[in-house]
């Protein structure tokens, strides 16, 4: 079950529902920010050196295990057959929106089985909606299901993973993370947010495995690189994880303006590099990375290209 990767490729999920889901003109969590990416990886040279997978869509069972059903079934309920449907003021849906929220958990399921059963070293999903901020019975921060929730509960359930690693380095507290695993001793969450911002959360962690570090706007590259040394990197060694998946947001650049942070394309190469010594150490390698947040469509193009550059040895 836990058998070394038969493949040293680097998978790259997707799916061209993740394009129709659409929050309203101007929203910044938009269809171009995929376009923005697979864009940098053609120019850099990546793109024909992945391994390119349709993700097939998550199925309702595999959404329960970490989402009420009441919760699945009001989302199917509030879905339009035209027009717009506010969850809250940040997020909406459209016709196509639960669509493409399906592909998009499917999609890590999709690169768990693959890195699981060796058909590939690792894995970077390139998906919309986002996912870490939906909490069990709650849609926000423009997320409809916890994509990584979903990856890590199928890799408990279906694979036997005893220890899973969450690597959030989106800007953003990962609330919707917390909420559905902060009682689980399965998994470990390491994380840092600008703090105080959106969701104005993780400042008190709810659990002993929950390792989410607040810094304050303006924190540069080296701060970031220092934290990363001194307590990310020493907690996943200790939990010494089987699986490790990314909540990839590129949201804490310096050119990205949802944020305040100053983080470069190299602290996300640097970060990336980290992550995977400790996923060679522990987890025979094993990662599955998921699109978060990123809302500047160059510097996301440009993070996502040397993030995935990395995973794929490039």
């Amino acid at each position: 079950m836990f058998s070394a990767a038969k493949s040293d490729a680097t998978a790259y999920l997707t799916h061209s529902a993740c394009a129709m889901h659409d929050m309203g003109k101007g929203h910044p969590e938009c269809a171009e920010r995929l376009a923005a990416i697979q864009d940098r990886l053609i120019a850099a040279g990546l793109w024909d050196c992945l391994l390119h997978v349709d993700a097939e869509p998550a199925i309702y069972a595999q959404l329960e295990r970490v989402h009420d059903a009441e919760y699945l079934d009001r989302l199917a309920m509030l879905s339009p057959s035209h027009g717009y449907v506010h969850l809250d003021p940040d997020t909406a849906i459209n016709s196509f929106s639960l669509r493409a929220a399906y592909h998009a958990a499917g999609a890590g399921i999709g690169a768990v089985n693959m890195v699981m059963q060796g058909h590939a070293q690792n894995a970077f999903c390139a998906i919309r909606p986002p996912g870490h901020h939906a909490e069990r019975n709650k849609a926000m921060g423009f997320c409809l299901f916890n994509n990584v929730a979903v990856a890590a509960a199928h890799a408990m359930a279906e694979y036997g993973v005893e220890r899973v690693a969450v690597v959030d380095f989106d800007v953003h507290h990962g609330n919707g993370t917390e909420d559905i695993f902060c009682d689980d001793p399965r998994v470990l969450m390491v994380g840092w947010f600008q703090h105080p911002f959106f969701p104005y959360s993780g400042d008190e962690p709810r659990g002993p495995g929950m390792k989410n570090i607040p810094k304050p706007r303006a924190t540069t590259g080296a701060d970031f690189r220092q934290m990363v040394s001194d307590f990310w990197i020493p907690a996943l060694n200790e939990f010494a994880p089987q699986l490790i998946l990314i909540s990839a947001g590129f949201d804490a650049h310096r050119e990205d303006d949802m944020s305040s942070m100053g983080l470069v394309e190299s602290d996300y190469a640097w970060v990336t590099r980290e992550v995977m010594q400790v996923a060679k150490t522990h987890a025979q390698g094993r990662i599955v990375s998921m699109l978060e947040g990123g809302y500047d469509l160059s510097s996301l193009g440009r993070s996502v290209a040397v993030h995935v550059k990395e995973m794929a040895g490039l």
